[in-house]
């Protein structure tokens, strides 16, 4: 069923869907003029409200899109590995160390290669780091007051699986650049979309589904034969949708029209 009028969004990720209308994030909700204010009262859903409103609207019933659930975990690893932890869903052995002998303790559960991650704020490749021996984690220490440590897995790629809704909207190979470990494309890694198995879109989906999310990019790897997830992303790059040939906006307009969001 097409939506008769325009969705209102406000968070500019739609901005470009001609059946959406953005009116932007005030912090100070007094600021929206009253005509803004009255549309995001009368509107039957909220499209990207912005980590600041969704649990706002959320506590009054009305429907958004992502769901409350997703915006409560963007970029925040820990909370993630945490929840990961009580579904058991497959991974990396991930663990957060705290306090002074934080680097006592992580050698005392980890063995030299792990990598060591910045635990909340970071993306696109950016606070991940290699750490191959006690130099390399004194220097990551010396970056975080909270070490968030994760089994370094042998391999060159690995796989972004876009949700959006209740389906896999995306899903490609990215693949490290030679003597790079990070498979980011900001640290030079590069998409393929040949073969990409069912078994990581399957994982992806019942991972999303378990959690609550519904607008992510996790990212499984395969290692040994067995898939994992490495963490999630809720603010994914859109270069892999360009790549496959898939125009975002209109994909979402589409979504948006027929009610799949």
């Amino acid at each position: 069923m097409k939506s008769a009028s325009p969705a209102v969004a406000l968070e500019l990720h739609l901005r470009a869907c001609a059946n959406v209308t953005c009116l932007g994030v005030r912090p100070d909700f007094s600021d929206y003029p009253p005509k803004d204010a009255a549309i995001i009262r009368d509107a039957a859903k909220i499209y990207y409200p912005s980590t600041f409103y969704a649990d706002m609207f959320a506590a009054m019933g009305k429907p958004i899109f992502p769901s409350a659930h997703t915006y409560r975990f963007v970029q925040d690893k820990i909370k993630q590995s945490a929840l990961f932890a009580m579904l058991d869903v497959p991974r990396p052995e991930t663990r957060a160390f705290y306090g002074r002998r934080r680097q006592e303790k992580i050698l005392a559960h980890f063995r030299f290669p792990v990598v060591g991650k910045i635990p909340r704020g970071s993306a696109l490749g950016r606070g991940v780091y290699l750490i191959e021996n006690a130099d390399d984690l004194q220097t990551y220490c010396d970056l975080t007051g909270v070490a968030y440590i994760q089994e370094y897995l042998p391999i060159d790629r690995d796989i972004r699986v876009v949700i959006i809704g209740d389906s896999v909207a995306l899903a490609y190979w990215r693949i490290a650049s030679p003597g790079e470990f990070r498979s980011n494309l900001e640290c030079g890694g590069r998409i393929s979309l040949d073969n990409v198995p069912a078994g990581a879109c399957e994982l992806a989906l019942d991972t999303a589904r378990r959690c609550g999310w519904n607008d992510v990019g996790l990212d499984i790897c395969v290692c040994n034969g067995r898939y994992y997830v490495l963490e999630a992303n809720m603010k994914y790059g859109k270069t892999g949708f360009a790549r496959a040939g898939i125009d975002y906006a209109k994909m979402m307009e589409a979504k948006i029209g027929n009610g799949e969001i």
